[in-house]
């Protein structure tokens, strides 16, 4: 039985990538040329962030 445990640093490396994407929807929610991609930036910053708070909790065992 194995008695030792290796830790990743995994789960902040994708939260940082969807912490960058989310930046990315926010910029381009407050720059859209239209309400339409707005609203798609606002949507997509939502999920990355989202999916951000869910890695660290997935990788933090």
């Amino acid at each position: 039985m194995a008695t030792q445990t290796t830790r990743t640093d995994m789960g902040i490396g994708v939260a940082m990538l969807f912490s960058v994407l989310a930046l990315v929807g926010a910029a381009v929610m407050l720059v859209g040329p239209n309400q339409l991609t707005q609203a798609w930036g606002f949507a997509g910053a939502m999920v990355a962030a989202s999916l951000a708070v869910v890695a660290v909790q997935v990788y933090s065992s």
